[in-house]
């Protein structure tokens, strides 16, 4: 497939996981340019700049925290020399892990604060950053990188399940302010198997989430980076050109029997 033949691709968090599944998925379906954010992790961005440029789309490394709002307008610059952006992808995202969702506890007002900074608040600075440039394709497509958290209220905590629901009602304040140059639509993935989980829960805590989804869902699968990013690109792509303010769950079924999901 060459669905992305020419265009420039803005990924925030890209540097591992889904984020990098992103940037490469776009290269090998023939971006011209893939710009990559990270906000700590350069060794693993500039890993991931390396297999773009692998898979034939220039890369651009764009370090930053999209909380802050000066760093989010620094990061759109590096398109500029492109004149256009075609895909903003705001995958960047953190959360505070307190599985036990009774345990109100768990959670301060300090951790809401920063998941709503990065969660909720990033994405909308980093769209209004490069709204220009999206505004200049023609043709831009904006995927908010969401959680069945957002749509079930289950997932690493009651903070983090708040920040996407907000990101998800966002996405349709946006669409409809934004076409009709500018699409706007959220991806919620369940379960992906990556180290998120296990820097966040253990090797062994990771291990038993990761079998219990695959107990869980119809499909009997735990989604990998690269199962998501594939939906997510149909987004991205033209192939969705009349589909905008839409969310989409990418979970293998997983929210069909989401009451199991205690990570106990």
């Amino acid at each position: 497939m060459r669905d992305f033949e020419g265009k420039i691709v803005l990924i925030t968090g890209a540097s591992t996981g889904l984020g990098a599944a992103f940037a490469v998925g776009a290269a090998t379906r023939g971006a011209k340019a893939v710009i990559v954010n990270y906000s700590k992790s350069q060794a693993e961005a500039e890993a991931t700049a390396a297999a773009v440029r692998a898979a034939g789309a220039e890369a651009v490394l764009a370090q930053g925290d999209v909380a802050e709002d000066g760093d989010c307008r620094s990061i759109a610059a590096k398109a500029e020399p492109f004149g256009r952006i075609d895909c903003l992808v705001n995958n960047a995202g953190v959360t505070k892990f307190a599985p036990a969702h009774g345990d109100l506890d768990a959670l301060e007002r300090e951790d809401f604060q920063r998941l709503y900074a990065v969660n909720v608040v990033g994405p909308f600075q980093m769209l209004r950053a490069a709204r220009p440039l999206l505004e200049a394709s023609g043709r831009a497509s904006v995927l908010m990188v969401s959680s069945i958290a957002g749509v079930t209220g289950i997932g690493s905590s009651i903070a983090y399940a708040a920040s996407k629901g907000a990101l998800n009602t966002m996405t349709l304040s946006l669409a409809r302010v934004l076409g009709p140059k500018i699409r706007v639509n959220a991806l919620c993935p369940g379960f992906i198997d990556t180290p998120w989980h296990e820097k966040g829960l253990g090797a062994e805590g990771a291990a038993r989430v990761r079998e219990g989804t695959k107990r869980a869902t119809p499909l009997q699968a735990a989604s990998t980076a690269e199962d998501i990013a594939d939906a997510g690109l149909f987004f991205l792509s033209d192939a969705s050109r009349h589909v905008t303010g839409e969310t989409l769950l990418v979970d293998a079924g997983l929210h069909l029997g989401f009451a199991s999901l205690s990570m106990r």
